[in-house]
């Protein structure tokens, strides 16, 4: 049984198609770019899967059910958007989140915490935007889920920053999980992707193993998503 499948999935706003019959299989050990300019229905498919939006036709399966209260617990899911409550602290936080979440592990959340050098009594409302992120995708890669769907985790970091989080990446999640990433900093992320998806205007045009593709075109993913969408 595939960890993710979506099946001739469409979304529409009104007369608008958002999306148009995605047929995408996510495997278990895999990390995969989720790659298309903006506006391209990325973030639409994302919340799709994560059962905040209702498909206008198709479906998505997770472990083959239907999105519900089963598929929250198997997918860990960072929002492009920052969701944190300013009034608390990273320490409440820390342990709202081990009480809400039984696969939360609050021991590799501080210590992910202190390699970051994030004070666990700091206010959220005061840390910077970067800082936020942080945390969040620190909270993410925290669960023992089987699904790690990250919606732009680099965008507010520092090129200095982001080795240091895709190492997070790699190393915290289990085998057999995966993750699936959207970002349009596809240089920075290239090195740890295993297959890649592009999207445009709706649709899948690209759907391949990351080296293969780089051996098909004879350069890099990078070069390759700024030649098919070239302005």
């Amino acid at each position: 049984m595939e960890l993710l499948e979506c099946k001739h999935l469409c979304k529409k706003f009104d007369d608008k198609q958002i999306l148009n019959d995605i047929n995408i299989t996510i495997p278990r050990g895999k990390i995969i770019g989720l790659l298309g300019k903006n506006g391209t229905g990325k973030t639409t498919l994302i919340k799709l899967i994560n059962d905040l939006l209702t498909p206008t036709s198709g479906e998505v399966l997770i472990n083959g059910k239907k999105p519900g209260i089963a598929s929250k617990k198997v997918i860990s899911y960072l929002p492009e958007r920052t969701y944190l409550d300013k009034e608390m602290t990273i320490d409440e936080v820390l342990k709202y989140f081990e009480e809400f979440y039984d696969n939360f592990d609050i021991e590799r959340a501080k210590k992910l915490l202190k390699d970051l050098n994030l004070n666990i009594d700091t206010h959220i409302s005061k840390m910077s935007k970067g800082m936020q992120e942080k945390l969040q995708l620190i909270l993410v890669m925290s669960r023992d889920a089987e699904l790690y769907i990250l919606d732009e985790p680099l965008g507010g970091v520092d090129p200095a920053t982001r080795d240091y989080i895709l190492d997070t990446i790699l190393s915290n999640f289990n085998e057999g999980a995966s993750v699936l990433i959207s970002t349009h900093l596809i240089s920075d992320i290239e090195r740890i992707l295993d297959e890649v998806i592009f999207i445009n205007e709706g649709k899948i045009v690209i759907n391949s193993s990351a080296d293969e593709l780089r051996n098909k075109e004879n350069a890099s993913i990078d070069e390759i998503f700024r030649r098919y969408f070239k302005c």
